[in-house]
């Protein structure tokens, strides 16, 4: 054994090849502080082994290298440039140390080989994947730029136009696009890896492989003439610009970057690489969208964690409702292989479900995502049904009825009076109180909240909402369940409007009031979509959702905080639902929805919106960018701030990933309590404090002025087990 460590070890095999192996003691491989002591070891040990002749890296483990530990850089992109720059060079200098060792060496490439792994990949002169291989550089997703010489190696490997395009969209490549671009030199199956590396650094050790060429193009400037270097960038650019946008810094960044170190050796190019990486870290979206990373690794946890506690399997379900709704929670459960009945009461509502499900799997099929073989597995998963009978041996049931009270508790207790005693009972509910719909059924401890997103098969969001009397077995089997559909599930306390839209509606009041001030609703739209970073504005928003299901939702919000959230008078919202404009369901809404010459949808300012508005508005008047935000935003962190408090959501991460996956907060803002934090404490409370006569949604509380006297951090308080269990 040439180095042995915690993480890292060399061996000399036959014929003098140096076997380094990435085994961590964790269930995967990934660059810490602590891999990066032992990487450095590990190089000077080989250099030092007069036996060897060529190095192959592998990995013990299923997968080849995640990445780095993204857990180590929050605290550690706190640093000042000036110290920030020196630690990224250290972690560069070591990459380039491997690659400078004067023997050929080959990656045997095993499954996953994100980030840092791929990197690793890179410094090796060739590289053989099998065909499980998932590669690339994902880091602008974290608002970040490749590091550890990814912006310098790659281009070189595989063209600066392929490198370009991978590093601004941070997909991962399955084996044959990897080879397609020169990334990979070879593919083989799983069981052949390690012997074909063994094979090709054989060749490159006898002189039949030129690795010393291979690995002077890595060390050299890009290989562009000038007419090439200007328009490869210049079309970059251009694209980036276009899909990126200005809330993105990271891709634009990116390519800035290695066209400038396009003329450059890698000495140089590593220069400006640790330069401008540093400069992304300490941005606030580099800071947000790790952040965010991190809170969908805490959902996602407690989803695996939930699975494993579970002591109900979910092996076939029943949904209650086959309208759109009823139709998506059926697809998404037949898709995701779990058999499901899909019950209603006339022929006609089955048919609408069951069109809903066909025409998303038609959509994939005509677009390549799925064989038609695949799409009449799926339908054969839904069963239609107009009985109750057929879902008496289910183990759990949606229910997706009509959203009124009476009848979702009357269509609960018939349901309840079939299943066996164990089998679990939903509502998919947006507003409801699950303890008062618990009322109309005999176990409640088997009864909880299973809160869906529209439409269902793109919004990655499920509410678990717990009752009172809900058991932990039964949250820790619908939570299991959510994840097995694919969904990321959000455990929250029952309360008017849950989470998700219990902190929307404040947001939706801040609007309205904003209207009938005399502000203009595109305007408005305009703010929160350019400069917030919203994908709709409110009014959009509110036409989508449904103008119809906003003023009910309003009216529930109401009755449950009758002094923060009392509707307002001549709300705008409830203007255009008493005049029958419902938004894009019929066409009339804030906007009017026509279709372009093309067939497109498209959306105009509505004139008759503004008619109706107007003799209970203030004269029209403008307001600045920041007074549109604040007045907007301050209610919604505030109700967040709330739930935090009250335990309806258990941790600030899970709190923003909910806005995220729920209805869109702009992730490069991390959410709204990675907003607030972003802000300041004390500059969010003075914004808030100016529009406090406005209501209670603009009032601070006083936990809130706590924390920022003692300078804590949401993030740093413990979650709040009370709230998830499972």
């Amino acid at each position: 054994m040439i180095f042995q460590g915690q993480s890292l070890s060399a061996q000399l095999l036959d014929d003098g090849i140096v076997e380094l192996k990435f085994d961590a003691q964790g269930s995967v491989n990934k660059f810490d502080q602590a891999t990066f002591v032992e990487y450095k070891a590990v190089v000077a040990a080989i250099n030092n082994c007069s036996e060897a002749k060529g190095v192959m890296v592998t990995s013990g483990k299923s997968t080849f290298i995640v990445g780095a530990d993204i857990t180590e850089f929050l605290e550690t992109f706190k640093q000042p440039e000036e110290v920030l720059i020196p630690w990224i060079k250290n972690a560069t200098d070591i990459f380039d140390s491997f690659e400078d060792i004067q023997l050929p060496t080959i990656a045997a490439i095993n499954s996953v080989a994100l980030g840092g792994g791929c990197e690793m990949t890179l410094v090796c002169d060739y590289r053989v994947g099998d065909t499980s291989v998932s590669i690339g550089l994902p880091e602008s997703k974290l608002g970040l730029m490749p590091g550890f010489g990814g912006t310098v190696r790659l281009p070189r490997v595989i063209g600066a136009d392929n490198a370009i395009e991978w590093m601004s969209t941070g997909k991962a490549h399955r084996a044959d696009a990897a080879l397609a671009v020169g990334l990979l030199d070879a593919v083989v199956a799983p069981e052949k890896l390690e012997q074909a590396a063994i094979s090709m650094l054989k060749l490159a050790i006898a002189g039949k492989l030129d690795w010393r060429a291979k690995r002077q193009e890595k060390l050299e400037p890009l290989k562009l003439s000038k007419i090439e270097s200007v328009m490869t960038f210049n079309t970059c650019k251009g694209m980036i610009a276009a899909k990126a946008g200005k809330h993105y810094p990271a891709p634009m960044v990116m390519v800035n970057t290695i066209e400038a170190a396009s003329t450059l050796d890698r000495a140089g190019a590593m220069v400006l690489e640790n330069a401008n990486f540093a400069k992304l870290a300490k941005t606030d979206t580099a800071t947000a969208q790790i952040g965010l990373f991190m809170a969908d690794q805490v959902l996602k946890g407690k989803a695996k964690k939930a699975a494993k506690q579970a002591t109900k399997a979910v092996k076939k379900a029943a949904v209650l409702g086959a309208g759109i709704m009823g139709g998506g929670i059926a697809y998404q459960s037949a898709y995701k292989g779990t058999p499901i009945i899909m019950k209603d009461i006339n022929d006609q509502a089955l048919d609408l479900g069951l069109s809903t499900a066909a025409g998303i799997l038609t959509k994939q099929v005509d677009r390549g995502r799925m064989n038609a073989k695949k799409m009449a597995a799926v339908l054969n998963n839904i069963t239609p049904s107009l009985s109750y009978d057929s879902v008496k041996d289910v183990d759990i049931v949606v229910e997706a009825v009509v959203e009124n009270p009476k009848v979702k508790g009357m269509v609960l207790a018939e349901v309840e009076g079939v299943l066996s005693d164990d089998a679990i009972l939903t509502s998919n509910t947006s507003t409801i109180s699950i303890d008062l719909l618990a009322q109309s059924v005999k176990r409640p401890e088997n009864f909880c909240g299973m809160h869906f997103f529209n439409p269902v098969n793109k919004m990655p969001l499920v509410e678990v909402i717990r009752g009172k009397a809900t058991s932990d077995a039964t949250v820790a089997a619908v939570v299991a369940y959510a994840a097995k559909m694919g969904k990321s599930p959000l455990v929250v306390n029952d309360c008017p409007g849950f989470y998700v839209n219990r902190v929307l509606f404040p947001y939706f009041a801040g609007f309205s009031q904003l209207v009938l001030e005399g502000a203009d609703f595109v305007a408005i739209d305009k703010v929160m979509e350019k400069q917030f970073g919203w994908p709709m504005g409110p009014a959009f928003l509110l036409d989508v959702v449904g103008v119809d299901t906003a003023d009910h939702c309003t009216g529930v919000m109401s009755a449950g905080f009758p002094t923060r959230m009392k509707k307002l008078d001549n709300d705008p919202v409830s203007t255009l639902y008493s005049n029958e404009r419902l938004g894009q369901k019929n066409g009339k809404g804030f906007y009017d929805h026509i279709k372009d010459k093309r067939g497109r949808p498209k959306k105009v300012a509505a004139q008759t919106a503004y008619d109706l508005f107007g003799p209970h508005c203030a004269d029209k008047k403008d307001f600045s960018s920041d007074e549109i935000i604040g007045r907007l935003m301050i209610p919604m962190v505030n109700e967040v701030v709330r739930c935090l408090e009250e335990g309806v959501v258990a941790s600030a991460a899970e709190a923003d990933m909910g806005l995220i996956y729920g209805i869109g907060f702009p992730p490069f803002r991390g959410g709204a309590i990675r907003y607030l934090e972003t802000l300041g404490l004390d500059n969010f409370i003075a914004m808030a404090d100016k529009y406090a006569h406005l209501g209670e949604i603009y009032q601070v509380t006083d936990g809130l002025r706590e924390m920022a006297k003692s300078g804590k951090s949401y993030f740093a308080i413990k979650s709040n087990t009370n709230v998830s269990k499972a």
